[in-house]
């Protein structure tokens, strides 16, 4: 179907990317604006792909004629004072706010619960003066035969808004058959009989406040008639959502060409290493590029999105790889590069060398012969998406490789338009629930969750890391790095994906020394979110692409890394769904400064470890409220001589995980 998607929430003035789903090149397709405020002289384009600009408050359609009917598309915008606050802009891409149907607005109820302020670093400079977007989650039910569907706001942790200052917003979604006038309202719910629930209808809300709208959310809601009953149940989703395992995954990079030996092919040398990926706690491989590439290793300037690198392995080899990780209990993330081609494609050199070649379209131009890119990448031309050869092509190559693996880590993820994304998230996820979109978008964008993909780059908490390895801040700002995720908008169900470093950035270790990359291999694993290692990091590697230096591994730095992954897997307390607490720490003893030691608490109803990291040179002494001084880690008692003011006193030399109480 070329309907282009869920509706759109944005601000006047920001530009909607209109496009046809799964398109036809060859078809023809219209877009007209059908329905507009009175006050709006907006108008839309004649190209299949088109930018449109609400200009005056309140609800748009703008109907696409395609070859399969017509398709209604509700924008609704508000006034540009609603324009979230904290949110960073996204240039080169089609607007960041999204959502659907027509609008019906509710009072939040006051809450008995005092809103919770944090210290965080805050998103902007207004954050810690009472701004934030506010969130928000969905919930449904069925209740006295009708599907009752209710929204759950929040204050943004940095505002000083209450629940009651918030307003939600409810819309319907286009593409169900579900009319206002079958809806009713009670408080901050939606009332939908079941006799008159179609088999699938789809709601979407914002929580509005006075510093702006959140990230949109969304339920999913299909009607399930019992053959055996009158009665009906419904099947409830949240297409928003993560998959149930992304954010307890350990996740493990490889970067390709320079992981083995040299001895064979490349998937057969990632294949032979397996069980030593599983013995470390890895659930997730993700592979730098496979595709056939220009000259360069990293593997990002593609030639040929339908082909494997000949110099990897034949397409066999990799899927032979992949069967093996399966086997392994070990998921595997492709690599997908969208925003551009390298500029030996046979494409673009048809393109540069004749203007009136039909792949003239696919790029977008600086000069006649020069092609946009970004940072003067002189290796690369980027795609122009508002050709729809380029779409189809792209999502052609989706198609290839996506019944192959488990899910995509999309590069460079804030240069394509948001409207390909949300067509790829809504085609992969019906098909396969789990699959993982896992966003590289530095710094991590809160509206990416709304329908695009499903974890970040926490490049925020990588900074901190690096901060605070060098000696630059205090240790506490892995927390208030933490604290940043609600600041800038992102619902409590986002996932983040934490690391500290990659094939982008210098080790850790050489940047900060070995004690301080113990420390911070600590942070990964013990803070919210999936921990990644980088190929080699677990063990000392020094150079960030150079080969491997198997040889020359830290044996005790990789026993550390089992450790803490197997302490993951096996503790509650530090998986995606406990909570985090700051506690207080002293030191003791040990030629350690203060600021270099950090504390905080993980749990669940039935699990809580309290977790120390020093990221000093020396091991220190220090005083923490624990309930044993036995650490997780080692099974080591880590007690010293000596009672301290804040409860067990334990020698910690990088990483103490100690048991608390619930």
């Amino acid at each position: 179907m070329h309907h282009p998607g869920p509706p759109r929430f944005v601000a006047t003035g920001d530009a909607v990317e209109l496009a046809p789903r799964d398109p036809d090149p060859t078809a023809t397709y219209e877009w007209r604006v059908v329905q507009a405020p009175v006050a709006s002289t907006a108008t839309v384009g004649d190209d299949p792909v088109e930018e449109f600009v609400p200009d005056a408050p309140g609800t748009y359609v703008v109907r696409l004629t395609a070859p399969d009917g017509e398709h209604n598309l509700t924008v609704r915008a508000f006034d540009e004072d609603r324009t979230p606050e904290s949110t960073t802009r996204t240039p080169g891409t089609s607007g960041g706010w999204s959502g659907s149907g027509f609008a019906t607005t509710h009072r939040a109820e006051e809450s008995d619960a005092e809103t919770q302020v944090s210290a965080g670093l805050g998103a902007d400079d207004t954050a810690g003066d009472g701004a934030g977007r506010p969130r928000l989650t969905l919930s449904a039910t069925v209740e006295d035969g009708s599907v009752v569907v209710r929204a759950d706001p929040e204050p943004n942790p940095h505002s000083d808004e209450t629940r009651a200052d918030l307003d939600v917003e409810f819309l319907l979604d286009d593409r169900d058959d579900l009319e206002w006038r079958d809806v009713g309202t009670d408080g901050l719910a939606l009332v939908v009989p079941l006799e008159a629930f179609p088999e699938r209808a789809r709601f979407h809300a914002v929580a509005l406040g006075e510093h702006g709208y959140s990230v949109p959310a969304a339920i999913d809601i299909t009607r399930r008639d019992s053959l055996e009953s009158e009665e009906s149940t419904i099947e409830v989703t949240h297409p928003y959502h993560p998959p149930d395992w992304a954010e307890d995954a350990v996740i493990y990079e490889i970067y390709v060409r320079t992981f083995g030996d040299g001895e064979g092919g490349a998937f057969d040398e990632i294949t032979d290493r397996l069980d030593y990926i599983a013995g470390l706690g890895v659930d997730v491989i993700w592979l730098t590029p496979v595709l056939q590439n220009d000259h360069a290793p990293h593997g990002y300037n593609v030639i040929d999105f339908f082909a494997i690198a000949e110099d990897l392995g034949t397409r066999e080899d990799y899927e032979q790889f992949v069967e093996a990780a399966h086997d392994h209990d070990i998921d595997v993330l492709f690599d997908l590069v969208c925003n551009h081609s390298a500029r030996t494609h046979p494409y673009f050199q048809a393109a540069v060398s004749d203007s009136d070649s039909e792949y003239r379209d696919w790029y977008e131009w600086r000069t006649e012969t020069e092609p946009e890119t970004y940072f003067e990448w002189e290796h690369i031309a980027n795609f122009d998406f508002t050709h729809l050869p380029v779409r189809r092509h792209l999502l052609d190559a989706v198609d290839e490789w996506a019944p192959l693996v488990d899910g995509f880590r999309c590069d460079m993820a804030w240069a394509v338009p948001n409207g390909f994304w949300r067509e790829l998230h809504d085609e992969l996820k019906a098909r396969d629930p789990d699959f993982l979109l896992l966003d590289e978008t530095i710094p991590y964008i809160a509206d990416f969750q709304a329908g695009l993909f499903d974890e970040h780059f926490d490049s925020t908490t990588y900074a901190a890391l690096r901060r605070v390895g060098r000696g630059d801040a205090p240790a506490t700002d892995l927390l208030d790095a933490i604290d940043e995720r609600g600041a800038a908008g992102f619902p409590e169900y986002a996932a983040f994906m934490l690391y500290a470093e990659n094939h982008d950035e210098t080790r850790y270790i050489v940047e900060c020394g070995r004690s301080a990359a113990k420390a911070a291999l600590g942070a990964l694993f013990t803070l919210p979110g999936a921990p990644m290692v980088y190929a080699g990091q677990e063990f000392g590697q020094r150079g960030k692409r150079d080969d491997l230096a198997w040889e020359h591994a830290d044996e005790d730095l990789r026993r550390h890394v089992e450790r803490l992954a197997n302490a993951r897997h096996e503790r509650p307390a530090l998986g995606a769904d406990a909570s985090l607490e700051r506690l207080d720490v002293s030191v003791e003893s040990g030629e350690v400064d203060a600021d270099r030691i950090v504390a905080y608490r993980r749990l669940t109803d039935d699990d809580a470890v309290t977790v120390v990291l020093n990221f000093g040179t020396e091991p220190a002494t220090v005083a923490v409220d624990a309930a044993t001084s036995t650490d997780v880690l080692t099974g080591e008692d880590l007690t010293t001589e000596g009672t301290g003011s804040a409860g067990a006193v334990v020698s910690v030399d990088s990483v103490a995980v100690l048991p608390a109480d619930e």
